[in-house]
């Protein structure tokens, strides 16, 4: 835990719990791991039990601080981080094969619709993953950059060899940060891990060259605004993506509907968009 290492640290204090339930030193340090990987029920699940002992102040304390992130605006960066963490290996083929993943796909022929210059461009890839949306980009790139917050999906990613640099970050303390301008900034399956998408389109304008194409998918929400969904994925109206849009100052060239991915075999209705910062 203290090298950095939470799943390994999970799976630890979890086999720790299962030889001995009543190991509260176990329990507390389960409690903190969980919540550091950005599970606030399973933190919730584990503090709930110390309720009495040398742990029960600070269990009702880190209980507190869990339920706050289950009402934040977007996935906690440490629970996206170890999610991808535990899939990236075998990533690709559990994507292609079993969720007929697509994002990747849908982007690019949408950028073959709305794009004018159709070579020598500078690309950031937001939530790159293995680098999937970077190959799918790599004929019409100059350079790609790629973002992600898990350490073990930037392996395979650089594995490919199509990313100029890879950083790991969180996408918007990527983008407000000074440095490159882009023509093409992506953001394949990434954005369902944010609820208020209005940093991110801000980000993004700040960071597109004039006339540069945000290029993006979403889970679709019927109603109004944003939710967060069973499986821990964020869902966004048309009208709420049209309305930040608007607010960040980006042209809205493309909203369409989509489906980026299946989920127990039935197809996830999504949206793709095509954000464009002014020219003048």
């Amino acid at each position: 835990m203290a090298a950095g290492d939470v799943p390994a640290a999970i799976a630890e204090f979890e086999r720790a719990v299962a030889l001995d339930p009543g190991f509260a030193a176990a329990r507390h340090a389960l409690g903190h791991a969980w919540l550091e990987a950005g599970e606030p029920d399973r933190a919730i699940e584990n503090l709930s039990l110390l309720a009495n002992g040398p742990f029960a102040a600070d269990a009702a304390e880190t209980i507190a601080r869990a339920r706050a992130m289950n009402a934040a605006t977007r996935s906690a960066p440490g629970y996206v981080r170890h999610l991808f963490d535990q899939f990236s290996v075998g990533y690709d083929a559990l994507m292609l094969g079993e969720l007929d993943y697509r994002a990747h796909l849908i982007l690019r022929e949408l950028a073959d619709l709305v794009l004018t210059k159709r070579r020598g461009l500078d690309i950031l890839d937001l939530g790159c993953g293995t680098g999937l949306t970077g190959a799918a980009f790599a004929d019409i790139a100059r350079r790609i950059d790629g973002v992600d917050l898990s350490p073990r999906m930037v392996e395979q990613a650089r594995a490919r060899g199509v990313y100029k640099t890879l950083t790991l970050a969180d996408l918007e303390t990527a983008l407000a940060e000074e440095g490159r301008s882009y023509d093409l900034i992506l953001a394949a399956d990434t954005l369902v891990y944010v609820g208020d998408i209005a940093p991110v389109f801000r980000g993004a304008r700040r960071r597109l060259k004039a006339g540069g194409f945000l290029l993006a998918t979403f889970e679709k929400k019927n109603e109004p605004g944003y939710e967060l969904g069973p499986k821990r994925r964020y869902r966004h109206s048309g009208d709420y993506l049209q309305q930040q849009a608007a607010s960040a100052g980006l042209d809205i060239m493309g909203l369409l509907q989509c489906t980026p991915r299946t989920d127990a075999r039935e197809p996830v209705n999504g949206w793709v968009a095509a954000l464009q910062r002014p020219r003048a």
